[in-house]
């Protein structure tokens, strides 16, 4: 056995039914280091950290093949209880806290000092008292650990969302016997100073002999920051480095460099945009969407133009769209045509020609009690007031009408269904996927934004969804964008890409550039690139 690592994790493979996420991946972290674990949204960062930490959806799957290897002896880690007793820790992203409780009981929850009391010896130790001044302590020297002046007692929702972040790292660093922490975007939401102190933390950290994997698409952290490096891509590891012996575009071209699929093919691609008028013009755009924001955003889209929208998760892309639609508060000038759009009123988008496929089909995109039929025509009755007969002094739906477009709709998109009044939420998700594009083609959009159109859905789905899309603006002129985590498909069916990174276009590029401009543009290494 070889204990010159904390952690190996060796050959591991899985699969989600028929889906393969993990082909063969190894990752290795000795006691001390730093190692930066890298790659794109989808490329099984996530899965291979479910794995260590022994969550129950791995599990419940059918488990994993290869081995885990803690100090040198093979583990089976089975559940996160686990994992902490055989000395891992997460700090998370979005933060696993308690707002209404003290910094002291955020760092100490789960694993409280308590005292006997005479109830408790007669009742049992649910009848224990908490020991405050203890837990005090223990929160009070893990904070200094880390080397933050934060008061313990101090109740965490009157703090700045930054020294949350600390917190959290606190409260691994009390747990007994930390041998690794897994640090997962620990800087997506802080403010650049705040980024700088919580990497100066990490290395405090690493200097104690605890192993750190950073989690991170940001290049310059890790330059900066790590000791070496694993970078997957598309389920497998594709490259291990020191940090000493890579550079920003060698990481950027392995995050993103693939071979580009053929997903449409050109001969469909014969849109000439030369002497197109602007469609859609946005000038200083902020939405205030969780997790989304957007931070004065810029640009233009030609009429008829395929316009991609890109970037990695959590970066504002979604943010952009959700924000024209009205569904978070947003500020700037928007026109369409010429047109202003009142950000402020919901549904005014559609009214002014947008439709939209929102990412969460089931969430907002769909009613899955109600038929195919119900969902395709839904906002063109509420909205638009189609599909609507004149009885007397009322209206009336039109089911023949109704019945007729939705036949026409499930044959152009082949819906894989019974027939219009199957329910759908029983459709499996590609064909849930093409109900919501049939619902936003019924309004016969000037402008269709269609956010992360093939999740989820095979191959042959995603080829008929872009090529229809393709002979739509062929056929409709119309304008569409597209919002998506995929790179190689904004890459086979766009005109342009605009790559969103912390809230801002990092920059506009060709879909024939290079793949180390698109992984610089997507790690914020090139921002403020041409916005037209």
């Amino acid at each position: 056995m070889d204990d010159e690592y904390v952690l190996q994790m060796q050959h591991i493979t899985k699969n989600y039914g028929s889906n393969q996420v993990l082909y063969d991946v190894s990752i290795s972290v000795k006691p001390g280091e730093i190692h930066a674990l890298m790659g794109e949204n989808g490329a099984g960062k996530s899965t291979l950290m479910n794995i260590l930490f022994g969550m129950s959806m791995i599990h419940s799957t059918g488990g994993y093949e290869g081995t885990v290897l803690i100090n040198g002896e093979e583990v089976k880690i089975m559940s996160p209880q686990q994992a902490m007793e055989a000395g891992i820790g997460m700090v998370h992203q979005e933060f696993m806290l308690i707002p209404g409780f003290t910094v002291t009981e955020n760092i100490k929850i789960g694993r409280e000092i308590t005292t006997p009391t005479i109830a408790s010896l007669v009742f049992g130790k649910d009848l224990e008292k908490l020991d405050r001044k203890k837990m005090a302590q223990d929160a009070r020297q893990a904070l200094n650990t880390i080397g933050m002046d934060i008061d313990e007692n101090t109740r965490l929702g009157t703090l700045p969302v930054g020294y949350m972040q600390f917190v959290e790292i606190a409260r691994e660093i009390d747990k007994t016997g930390v041998k690794l922490l897994v640090f997962d975007e620990p800087t997506a939401v802080l403010t650049e100073s705040e980024a700088e102190r919580l990497l100066e933390v990490m290395r405090m950290i690493s200097s104690k002999g605890i192993a750190i994997i950073f989690i991170t698409h940001r290049l310059r952290e890790v330059m900066d920051t790590a000791d070496s490096m694993t970078v997957l891509r598309d389920g497998e590891c594709v490259a291990r480095r020191t940090i000493s012996e890579t550079n920003e575009i060698e990481i950027a071209e392995l995050m993103v460099g693939r071979k580009i699929e053929k997903l449409v093919d050109d001969s469909v691609k014969t849109y000439d945009l030369a002497g197109s008028r602007v469609a859609v013009s946005i000038k200083d755009l902020v939405v205030d969407m969780p997790s989304e924001r957007v931070r004065n955003v810029s640009l233009d889209i030609l009429e008829g133009e395929i316009f991609g929208i890109g970037g990695l998760a959590g970066q504002g892309k979604v943010g952009i769209v959700n924000g024209l639609m009205g569904m978070y508060p947003a500020l700037g000038e928007i026109t369409v045509m010429g047109e202003c759009l009142e950000l402020d009123k919901l549904g005014d988008a559609i009214h002014k020609g947008f439709a939209f496929v929102s990412e969460d089909r089931r969430g907002v995109g769909l009613l899955l009690d109600e038929s195919i039929e119900n969902n395709i025509v839904f906002n063109a009755i509420n909205i638009k007031k189609e599909y609507l007969s004149n009885f007397g002094i009322t209206k009336l739906i039109n089911t023949r009408a109704i019945r007729r477009h939705a036949q026409e709709m499930i044959r152009i998109l082949d819906i894989r269904c019974t027939g219009p009044q199957q329910k759908t939420g029983s459709l499996s998700g590609g064909n849930q996927q093409k109900v919501c594009l049939a619902g936003a083609l019924t309004l016969n959009p000037r402008v269709l934004m269609v956010s992360e159109p093939t999740r989820g859905i095979d191959i042959g789905a995603k080829k008929l969804i872009l090529e229809y899309l393709v002979k739509l603006r062929e056929k409709e002129k119309t304008t569409i964008i597209i919002i998506s985590s995929e790179l190689a498909e904004l890459r086979s069916i766009c005109d342009r890409i605009a790559i969103v990174s912390d809230g801002r276009i990092s920059e506009i590029l060709k879909p024939d550039a290079s793949d180390a401009d698109f992984g610089l543009a997507m790690s914020n290494l090139r921002v403020g690139g041409d916005q037209k």
